[in-house]
């Protein structure tokens, strides 16, 4: 009798077990989609801010081109004409990100550093671990515990 019991829980355990690794597996996948989401939508938000950003300076840079060089050409300054050149830098860099492969380019070397120099993306005092967090979870619940007293 003891012996069927036994073995009736021992299957009961495996299934048990199994449906916690399924149920684990999904809930991290389910994390996953949503931190690739989360991830994709800033980006977004990001690119639309760069779009948005360019309309603003370009708009500010076209005004300043035409009117430093209708300045120049008036006082026949040619010296008035030397700040186009470190704004026309800026707007091609705002071009490039809102609407070129800046971010591709940006991708690739993101690549190229992870393969090929990965010991730079070291953190400080390595990974955290769990032992280290709740080191300084319990450091700080005992130093809010004594500052309440």
């Amino acid at each position: 009798m003891g012996f069927l019991l036994s073995k009736s829980m021992d299957a009961n355990f495996k299934q048990q077990q199994e449906f916690m690794l399924h149920n684990a597996r999904l809930q991290m996948e389910r994390q996953m989609l949503m931190q690739n989401q989360m991830r994709e939508r800033q980006m977004a938000m990001q690119i639309a801010w760069s779009r948005e950003f360019l309309k603003y300076f370009g708009t500010f840079f076209t005004v300043a081109a035409v009117g430093l060089t209708a300045g120049a050409i008036k006082r026949k300054k040619p010296a008035l004409l030397a700040p186009i050149i470190p704004l026309g830098f800026v707007f091609a860099f705002q071009m490039d990100s809102a609407y070129g492969d800046l971010i591709y380019r940006m991708r690739g070397e993101a690549e190229s550093i992870m393969m090929s120099e990965h010991n730079r993306l070291d953190l400080p005092h390595g990974t955290p671990t769990f032992d280290s967090i709740e080191k300084a979870r319990r450091a700080k619940s005992s130093l809010a515990a004594f500052l309440e007293k």
